[in-house]
């Protein structure tokens, strides 16, 4: 029985992962859940799944949520101090950081100097401080299983092959709504529009990341961190039926591909269960139906935010730090309809532009880049 603590349960790979854990009753025990506002939701879950702690963001929500289920044997606590109590669950073998951007990091950092194995759909951990992380995880024996399908679809077709027999990752992207949207008309995308994906069902803050591929270029960061394989070796192509999740070409020729049905529940089971497959009863790959699949270069010139993903990783130090949190801070006001679609990539270029690099050696020289970044782009926003 594995015991699992998951960090950002209303969310949608939140939910997805606690679809998964349910149909193994036998193999997953859920221990802890952490959320931030959707209390009615996560309410529902601790009476389904009862766990053993929570946490919520504000004290007034878990002082409700204690009235609510008083009638159950869970400690609620709130603030990141609750979140990090979670994340260090002592009962837990294993924690699913979900929670969605750099809010992520603190308790994910906490769950590995714990001790604990971690599956990781939190990108942001891996982006603002990977190498602390990485190194984190070595010194403490655990394991960081991506939960991105990309990044999972490249652990499965990594297999037991060395490191050196890597020619290159070969991330894929679908391209979001807006791939073939002529220049002209981006000036007219409100967020509604951005918020309709057409393959996947994913959170607000990553589908605009996806409409703009700054999702691709935070997930070629990770693919750096995790797989330890420098930025020259990691491509990416947008292929936009989200069939094939990713590749990997080796140095005699040969390319292995994962593919599989756009469900974020199959590298969730995947990371689960890992090194086991687990019979999930999932739908099935049906490729006559699909008929074709279809891949293109990335087109940076319309989408910069891929180069600048590209740029920030091999600067190094804070950039990508400040090249996440400039991210946030400008998909947050296009979502609140303050800025405009093409205004996301100028305001995270303006950010990265007056950034002086500074050497990381502690999460909180992380933490103020990232409070940094959030400053200049709040800047930049009230005078767009």
């Amino acid at each position: 029985m594995k015991k699992i603590v998951l960090l950002g349960s209303t969310g949608s790979i939140g939910v997805n992962t606690l679809d998964v854990a349910s149909r193994f009753p036998d193999r997953f025990r859920i221990v802890g859940l952490t959320a931030g506002e959707n209390i009615a939701l996560l309410e529902k879950q601790i009476k389904t799944f009862r766990p053993k702690i929570v946490s919520v963001l504000k004290e007034d929500a878990a002082e409700r949520l204690r009235q609510r289920c008083r009638d159950y044997d869970v400690e609620i606590r709130s603030g990141v101090e609750g979140m990090i109590s979670a994340a260090a669950f002592s009962e837990a073998d294993m924690v699913v950081s979900a929670i969605v951007g750099a809010a992520g990091l603190v308790p994910t950092v906490a769950a590995i100097r714990a001790g604990k194995d971690v599956a990781l759909a939190n990108k942001e951990t891996l982006v603002m401080a990977g190498e602390i992380v990485t190194k984190e995880a070595e010194k403490k024996g655990v394991k960081i299983l991506p939960v991105d399908s990309e990044h999972s679809a490249i652990l499965q077709a990594l297999g037991s092959h060395e490191k050196d027999s890597v020619k290159r990752l070969i991330l894929t992207a679908s391209g979001g709504p807006f791939y073939n949207t002529p220049f002209s008309r981006k000036r007219l995308i409100k967020p509604k529009d951005a918020l309709k994906h057409p393959n996947w069902k994913m959170g607000r803050k990553i589908t605009i990341d996806s409409a703009t591929l700054m999702n691709k270029g935070l997930e070629v960061i990770e693919a750096r961190w995790l797989f330890d394989i420098p930025s020259e070796k990691i491509d990416v192509l947008i292929h936009p039926e989200s069939i094939v999740h990713s590749m990997v070409e080796y140095i005699d020729g040969a390319v292995i591909a994962q593919l599989g049905v756009p469900d974020m529940r199959m590298p969730i089971s995947y990371a689960l269960g890992y090194p086991e497959r687990l019979n999930s009863g999932f739908p099935s790959l049906d490729l006559v139906r699909i008929g074709s699949l279809t891949f293109k270069k990335p087109d940076t010139k319309r989408f910069p935010c891929l180069s600048y993903a590209y740029e920030a990783l091999n600067t190094g130090g804070t950039m990508p730090a400040v090249l996440n949190a400039a991210n946030e801070a400008a998909a947050r006001a296009f979502l609140k309809e303050e800025i405009g679609f093409l205004d996301i990539p100028k305001i995270i270029k303006k950010v990265m532009d007056r950034h002086v690099r500074q050497n990381i050696v502690t999460i909180e020289d992380v933490l103020l880049a990232d409070r940094w970044a959030r400053e200049q782009a709040e800047d930049f926003i009230k005078r767009s």
